[in-house]
């Protein structure tokens, strides 16, 4: 490198250690690389293993000379599960056990390579992971926050303390009335019930972990020099209006998959490997069957990456879409039902009725599925890359949201967006067969001209001009002037 010529700068991104974050994360640090920056993420040992077991990623990122990936370990045993009810558990060995190793890395020259980068003057961290703002004010390094739920389920968190405050929380799981509006999360006060907030707000309990957690969301988030969100002005812009008074250096790039395939098009290099970054086994038989199928004629199921169903639920899913009649793709993980006998209380008539119309897969190629003329409608839980996704290709949505943000992102697909139908709270199989038939057959014309405007919006917002376009440039030009700041 010529001496006169100043060395770009290194970002370190550190992802939630879960599948969604990790997914988003690993797009933005390939649109960085795209950028010309040097680029380390950090991720668990645990989420190392499943990338190198299920995916391409390294290959993918060895066409970047500057990036590397690191691993950090989560201080939890092998055999944790990581997710459903012992989620929170993760989050308190990562704040116990990682922060100090995470400031050792920063602090140490493990992460130079032998001088060839320069030491990390950037950090992007998931915002949930608060320890990571402690340790770049210790160490005077500069930094931005990623959050990769969705913007309308932050302003519901960032407003926790004034629904606390207004008496609206706790209230107790026994009352009959789900519907009551709530009035003190502001530009929602005309839709949002208390069914709506996320999954915690039902316990009752103001001391419970996950309230403690999530109540200091506004104050921990504006700790950071901005916020990156995988959204775009046109669908959320009366939300992050909001969220601007909290925080106001906002960073809506979204969304991020189609960001990264607009970027790679513009540029003149070999092509390079697909990419994925799955943490389980893609089974891509599925798209084959999808090609026998007739025009927007299938609808795509899949409940995300965390979410676990009881034998019973599965059987109310299994009797609803059979009998719905219309063709489906079905994603069963294989940790994703209680229990391990379930296949065996199959009954052979639903067996076969599902041959005649149904697939079966244990992982599928969300992206390609959602992008294939074949689908017409998703029953989704509504995790924020599956709706965002979802948003993208143009596809309407039956929303069974299982935790946390996904309660909120379903009464925004219904009520503000009107991308879909709600189903929470609901698992019978009579539900199911008429709300699939709704989406697909009945009101199918209604709802799939608005999911086609609604792409359209998404698409504008890639191209050059556009508003996410502007936001990445602006992130980029923001690193390059806080690092010479700092």
């Amino acid at each position: 490198m010529d001496q006169t010529t100043k060395p770009p700068p290194h970002v370190l991104i550190f992802p939630l250690p879960l599948q969604g974050p990790v997914n988003s994360m690993f797009k933005l640090a390939e649109l960085l690389c795209l950028a010309g920056i040097d680029v380390t993420v950090v991720v668990t040992e645990h989420i190392h293993g499943r990338l190198l077991r299920y995916t391409n990623i390294q290959d993918r990122f060895n066409h970047y000379p500057g990036f590397q990936l690191k691993t950090i370990p989560d201080g939890l045993p092998a055999d944790h599960p990581r997710s459903g009810d012992k989620f929170m558990e993760l989050f308190d060995s990562l704040k116990a056990k990682t922060k100090p190793i995470f400031k050792d890395i920063l602090t140490s020259d493990c992460l130079t390579a032998a001088g060839s980068r320069r030491p990390v003057d950037f950090i992007i961290a998931d915002g949930s992971l608060g320890f990571t703002c402690d340790v770049a004010n210790e160490i005077g390094i500069p930094i931005v926050y990623v959050r990769t739920i969705s913007p309308c389920c932050l302003w519901v968190f960032f407003c926790l303390p004034k629904l606390i405050e207004a008496g609206e929380l706790p209230f107790k799981p026994a009352e009959d009335d789900w519907d009551v509006l709530i009035k003190n999360v502001p530009g929602t006060e005309n839709f949002l019930r208390r069914r709506d907030l996320p999954s915690f707000c039902r316990l009752g309990d103001l001391d419970d972990e996950q309230v403690q957690f999530y109540k200091s969301e506004g104050e921990e988030n504006s700790r950071a020099r901005g916020l990156i969100l995988n959204t775009f002005e046109e669908l959320d812009g009366h939300v992050l209006s909001q969220m601007r008074t909290i925080c106001p250096n906002l960073y809506p790039i979204g969304p991020l998959h189609e960001l990264l395939k607009a970027k790679l098009s513009t540029q003149k290099a070999t092509p390079l490997p697909a990419s994925s970054s799955s943490l389980w086994q893609e089974d891509r038989t599925c798209m084959t069957w999808l090609d026998s199928k007739p025009l927007k004629s299938v609808v795509y199921v899949s409940f995300g990456s965390i979410a676990t169903l009881t034998t019973d639920q599965l059987m109310e899913f299994w009797h609803g879409l059979v009998n719905s009649g219309i063709p489906f793709l079905w994603v069963i993980r294989p940790d994703s039902i209680a229990g391990k006998d379930w296949e065996s209380n199959i009954a052979a008539d639903l067996r076969e009725a599902t041959k005649q119309r149904g697939y079966i897969v244990g992982w599928a190629p969300q992206e390609e599925v959602l992008a294939h003329p074949a689908i017409g409608g998703f029953l989704t839980h509504n995790g924020w890359n599956s709706t965002v996704e979802s948003i993208y290709a143009g596809v309407p949505m039956i929303c069974w949201p299982y935790f946390l943000d996904q309660l909120v992102n379903s009464r925004f697909v219904s009520e503000v967006w009107k991308l879909g139908l709600d189903m929470k709270d609901t698992c019978d199989r009579s539900t199911i067969e008429k709300t699939v038939r709704d989406l697909m057959v009945v009101r199918k014309q209604e709802f799939t001209e608005r999911a086609t405007e609604m792409a359209e919006f998404a698409r504008n917002c890639l191209k050059e001009g556009g508003s996410s376009y502007c936001n990445l440039e602006r992130l980029v030009k923001d690193i390059h002037s806080m690092m010479s700041q700092d």
